[in-house]
């Protein structure tokens, strides 16, 4: 198989909870060290919240999702009741071994949000300020359990406000992963190049259109093109606990493929000028509400 030929894809680990960090994160560290495959790993590093998604049920689409997604099997009751009644545990204290970890192993550290929960649900009414002082602690914290900068971000839920794009452009950040997409892009308005998610999660998919356990890999595996951007966000709540001997054979297909799995700045460094492009709102079928996503490339 000529390079030409060969499917590059860009692989992002979110990571939004304690429990995926404790346990998912060194599952998925161990497995991606077995193929010799290196990653970029997105933390959540302050309060585990993310119990609080609960109050969503009362909204029809999340309802759904979560019945569709068998959602307690998937994720577990500990992290669905995190941070519900009582404050969260902070995850850069509990956790911060496992975050030394991936970063002794090579692979690509990021930042995902101080509070998931807050980022997600939030968003819109967060100042330009109130964003800004929380990337930055997160950065400041995940620097320091790294012993390197961190330099790059990826956005909860793929949710990106005006507020936080001005915010985002003044972190000195190399580059960030707020949103979905087709191709590597600078954001209109400003900010840090973006490298977007291409492929659809587990979770959007699975018990849809005839999407099952038994054929979710095959049908990922054909959609990933040689010759395109291709950037798969999996989850360590997910791929690293109840779906890892999915996300295993996954990563066997795609090695007998010749799939190549890399970090994100590494597709960034196969694309020093790209274009510029905006940013708008959509909606996805299989998650729900809206989702920043890529819009119009200028012309050259």
């Amino acid at each position: 198989m000529s390079k030409a030929d060969q499917a590059l894809v860009g692989l992002r680990v979110d990571v939004d909870t304690l429990r995926g960090t404790r346990l998912g994160v060194p599952n998925l560290v161990a497995l991606l060290g077995e193929q010799g495959l290196r990653a970029s790993f997105f933390f959540s590093v302050g309060p585990d919240n993310m119990g609080r998604n609960l109050w969503r049920l009362l909204r029809p689409a999340f309802f759904l999702k979560m019945l569709r997604s068998r959602a307690a099997s998937l994720y577990g009751w500990d992290i669905l009741l995190m941070g519900t009644c009582w404050p969260g545990p902070v995850i850069g204290e509990r956790a911060a071994s496992a975050i030394r970890q991936t970063a002794a192993a090579g692979h690509e550290i990021g930042f995902h949000a101080w509070d998931h929960h807050r980022w997600q649900t939030r968003i819109d009414a967060l100042s330009e300020a109130e964003i800004e002082r929380d990337c930055r602690r997160g950065l400041d914290r995940l620097s320091a359990l790294a012993g390197r900068p961190v330099d790059c971000a990826a956005a909860p839920a793929w949710r990106l406000s005006e507020a936080g794009l001005r915010a985002r452009a003044r972190l000195g950040l190399r580059y960030a992963s707020d949103c979905r997409g087709e191709s590597i892009f600078v954001p209109a308005s400003g900010g840090p190049p973006q490298v977007p998610t291409t492929l659809p999660t587990y979770d959007e998919v699975i018990g849809t259109q005839g999407v099952s356990q038994e054929n979710y890999n095959h049908r990922l595996l054909g959609l990933i093109r040689p010759r395109r951007l291709n950037v798969l966000t999996i989850h360590a709540e997910a791929e690293g606990l109840s779906c890892r001997g999915l996300f295993a054979d996954f990563l066997a297909q795609a090695a007998r493929r010749g799939v190549l799995f890399v970090p994100l700045g590494d597709l960034l460094a196969r694309h020093p000028d790209p274009p510029s492009a905006g940013m708008e709102r959509r909606e996805l079928p299989g998650r729900e509400g809206w989702l920043s996503w890529q819009g119009l490339v200028a012309a050259a």
